[in-house]
C-alpha cells in the first residue's frame, strides 16, 4: 500500500475543500425559489399547487408559506403576511404560527 506524504496529503486535502466551498454558494442558491424574481401570481400559484413552499423573500431572509392551515403542525393556526415579489411589494400569502408562543405545557 502506498501512503501520501504528509505534505501532499494536505494539498490534497486543501483542493478537495476548495471545490467545496465554490460549490456551495451556487447549490444553496439554486434549492429554494426566490419570490423577488417571480411574479404575485407565480408565487401564489406555487403554494397553492404544492401546499407549503420554502421561499426566499430576500438575499437573508425565507420563510414557510402554505396554502391553507391544513399544512401547519398542530396547534398552528395560519396567519397573513406580505412578501415582496418583481411586480407587486406586498403580495399576500399565508404562513403558520403558534397562537400562544409562550405558554408551556
Amino acid at each position: 500500500m502506498y501512503l501520501l506524504p504528509r505534505t501532499q496529503m494536505i494539498a490534497a486535502l486543501a483542493a478537495c475543500g476548495a471545490v467545496l466551498v465554490t460549490a456551495l454558494p451556487s447549490a444553496a442558491q439554486s434549492g429554494r425559489p426566490n419570490s423577488t424574481a417571480m411574479s404575485c401570481g407565480q408565487v401564489q400559484s406555487m403554494i397553492n399547487q404544492r401546499g407549503a413552499v420554502v421561499l426566499s423573500t430576500g438575499r437573508y431572509t425565507f420563510d414557510r408559506y402554505v396554502a391553507n392551515r391544513s399544512y401547519c403542525q398542530h396547534g398552528e393556526v395560519t396567519r397573513r403576511d406580505y412578501i415582496p415579489t418583481r411586480d407587486n411589494a406586498k403580495c399576500y400569502v399565508l404562513r403558520c404560527i403558534n397562537p400562544q408562543p409562550w405558554r408551556y405545557d
